[in-house]
């Protein structure tokens, strides 16, 4: 028997945003009384068990044109959540710096200076979380 979307979709999303978050995406798409419950679930149905998910293109490859996309919408949280999913795609800070320069002449400076801030928003994230799972220095 195939996969369904939400399967496929809860995996991927596991996998990029680790456990603890999917299983908080999880208990939110299936309550009753969550609000925007239903908003979950097609993001892990459609966006995750659909799309993400689809072979035509690699996910590091899928990641430069959603960024590219989410850059030129302003979406500052989104654009913070696909940095750190770049990341975990393949993409280094210095390819994310690229996408964010590509991105100046199409979507224009406001647009792409929102990006840089929400950019190094998400490596601050990263870079905090880091250094908490390090041991302390002796």
């Amino acid at each position: 028997m195939a996969e369904s979307p939400r399967d496929k979709g809860l995996a991927l999303f596991a996998e990029i945003y680790g456990e603890d978050m999917a299983r908080t995406t999880r208990e939110h798409m299936e309550s009753n009384t969550a609000f925007g419950a239903k908003q979950t679930e097609w993001t892990i149905d459609f966006a995750f068990g659909e799309v993400w998910s689809r072979d035509g293109l690699e996910r590091k490859m899928r990641s430069c044109a959603v960024l590219g996309m989410l850059i030129a919408s302003r979406a500052y949280d989104e654009i913070v959540y696909h940095t750190r999913m770049g990341l975990k795609n393949g993409l280094t800070r210095q390819e994310l710096e690229e996408i964010f320069y590509s991105a100046i002449p199409y979507a224009g400076f406001p647009a792409a200076q929102s990006a840089k801030k929400a950019m190094l928003e998400a490596f601050a994230q990263i870079d905090a979380e880091t250094a908490r799972s390090q041991p302390p220095p002796r």
